[in-house]
């Protein structure tokens, strides 16, 4: 039995899997196996899987019996896992090659259901990021998740497998968010989710992908502020203001529509003020680069913003 499932969705990802299964292959952790659940891809994605399973016995090419990311994942990890541990990894991100050993050492000295690293934003070179997430030193609480989630992708995740049959698995209705209204559900029936501080995941900002539609994922997110209220949690205005500040910087980087972008970050100050600032470091450089960023020629600003 490996120790770690690793459980990857696929859809028309033919692109950027190769360099994604490399980043797997060259773990320092070898004892995983790989369950990639394709979506009904029309390109080579399948073929390219079903090459590297010749090669490693570790690979398996499935195929999605339902629609979406979250079937797939639940698919996989539900019924094709066999690991002590799940692992999700998207088929465009990167993992650092210690990424799964640093997990497994977690695990191993720290009574927790899940957890997950530090994460590096890049687009076209990973050895050219300059933006990095913040973990927090403690468990993951719902108000945080409500503000900047910690965790930013399912690439970044780990879950006891006993874990995942405790707390269920992702909701397929849920397109944009659904890892967002899932670790709400894990945290609200009590389940703990410990990050670390080392950098474990390289993730592919696209202009173009589905994490890219900043309104939607505005939408989606309000699933999961219906979930945490569940748990009898309401959104502060803090962790609202935070959540805006999150969307500034992610459009500023994806370079989208700049006024919409300098709209947020001032509808993010004046909800919360402190909330908006903490950290003050992070707070004052997301505001002015927005404001800035409305007079900025567009490839002066892809210069400043886009890495």
């Amino acid at each position: 039995m490996p120790v770690f499932s690793i459980v990857m969705p696929c859809f028309n990802a033919a692109e950027t899997i190769l360099q994604t299964l490399e980043s797997i292959r060259a773990q320092t952790c070898q004892e995983w196996e790989l369950i990639c659940v394709d979506d009904g891809s029309t390109d080579l994605t399948r073929d390219l899987i079903a090459d590297a399973a010749k090669h490693d016995r570790r690979i398996r090419l499935a195929y999605n019996p339902g629609k979406g990311p979250s079937a797939a994942r639940n698919f996989g990890a539900t019924h094709l896992a066999s690991g002590t541990y799940i692992a999700f990894c998207d088929a465009d991100d990167l993992w650092t090659t210690d990424k799964l050993a640093e997990t497994q050492s977690i695990f191993s000295t720290l009574e927790v259901d899940a957890t997950f690293g530090k994460i590096g934003f890049f687009q076209d070179d990973p050895n050219l990021a300059q933006v990095f997430s913040t973990v927090p030193t403690i468990p993951l609480s719902i108000q945080m998740l409500l503000g900047e989630n910690p965790v930013c992708t399912m690439s970044n995740i780990t879950i006891r497998r006993r874990s995942w049959a405790a707390f269920g698995g992702f909701d397929p209705a849920v397109v944009h968010n659904e890892d967002l209204e899932w670790l709400i559900r894990i945290v609200g029936q009590g389940g703990i989710i410990q990050g670390n501080q080392n950098l474990q995941v390289w993730y592919r900002s696209s202009p173009n992908g589905l994490s890219a539609d900043l309104p939607a994922m505005q939408s989606g997110r309000a699933h999961a502020i219906r979930t945490a209220q569940g748990f009898g949690v309401a959104v502060s205005n803090a962790a609202e203001a935070i959540h805006k500040r999150y969307l500034v910087r992610r459009a500023l980087r994806l370079g989208h529509d700049r006024t919409w972008a300098a709209k947020i970050a001032c509808a993010g100050f004046l909800q919360s003020p402190k909330g908006f600032m903490s950290p003050p470091r992070r707070g004052v450089l997301t505001l002015a680069a927005a404001l800035l960023n409305l007079g900025l020629p567009r490839y002066i600003s892809r210069a400043f913003f886009s890495h």
